[in-house]
């Protein structure tokens, strides 16, 4: 149930869907005051969230830091958290397609070639309600194999649908395997905070390796100018946001 509910979530953190029922309202009402209003209030709403320097600066402060590579030493595996894998293309089923987020995985390709990290573990199962249930992970250890990884050192966790269940399920299977080594978590920089407290939560201490870090200070002249990009940017941030204070309630993390 909770799984369904955080994907229903997602559509409620839509500031587009904000705007249009602002908007709407504006054109039902009959007062001619409440009209005005809600349409300066759109407005602004529209130009707040569709501004991609405002979105951007937000995203850096919530987002942890990332590591320079040659500050780290040597790690014995490095967890990678799916969730970046697109399954739009139906009839494209001879690929492994990549939607976003393609650094959680080329990141620690280039960490293994270096030899900074000796396996790589991938956990994640399938995250759609319908349609395609496949594993992530299955599919991304292909991509995997194809950059020329040796297939002894990829491990699967293909169950988990979120990222509470990635870190209790990936906790299980390090246990079962006996498992003694050091640990390098990889995941986006806007989910680090509330993947590496779930990890810590479930008894598995990482180091952690943030990636798709947002920059800071850059203006560009597209900012002046709202863009849906911007509008998903904040969403996914919300959706960080709100998913680690209900974490946090529910004692995920």
């Amino acid at each position: 149930m909770f799984f369904v509910l955080s994907k229903i979530l997602d559509y409620a953190l839509l500031p587009l869907l904000w705007i249009v029922i602002v908007f709407l309202y504006a054109m039902f009402t009959k007062s001619e005051r409440r009209r005005k209003k809600s349409i300066l209030a759109g407005l602004i709403m529209l130009f707040f969230f569709g501004n991609g320097f405002i979105v951007t600066e937000a995203t850096y402060l919530w987002q942890k830091r990332a590591v320079p590579i040659a500050s780290l030493p040597v790690y014995q595996t490095a967890i990678i958290l799916a969730g970046i894998v697109s399954y739009q293309e139906k009839a494209l089923t001879d690929r492994v397609n990549i939607s976003r987020g393609a650094d959680r995985l080329l990141h620690p390709l280039q960490l293994y070639k270096i030899g900074k990290v000796q396996k790589i573990l991938i956990s994640g199962g399938s995250g759609t309600l319908v349609g395609d249930k496949s594993s992530e992970a299955v599919k991304l250890k292909q991509v995997l194999l194809y950059c020329g990884v040796s297939e002894s050192d990829i491990i699967l966790e293909s169950s988990s649908r979120n990222t509470y269940e990635s870190s209790i399920a990936t906790k299980s299977l390090l246990d079962s395997m006996q498992y003694r080594g050091n640990l390098l978590l990889v995941t986006s920089a806007n989910h680090m905070r509330r993947a590496e407290a779930c990890f810590l939560k479930a008894g598995l201490k990482t180091d952690i390796f943030p990636v798709d870090n947002a920059t800071h200070g850059e203006i560009y002249l597209d900012h002046l100018v709202p863009t849906e990009l911007a509008m998903n940017s904040w969403t996914v941030l919300f959706r960080e946001m709100v998913g680690y204070m209900v974490y946090k309630v529910m004692g995920y993390c």
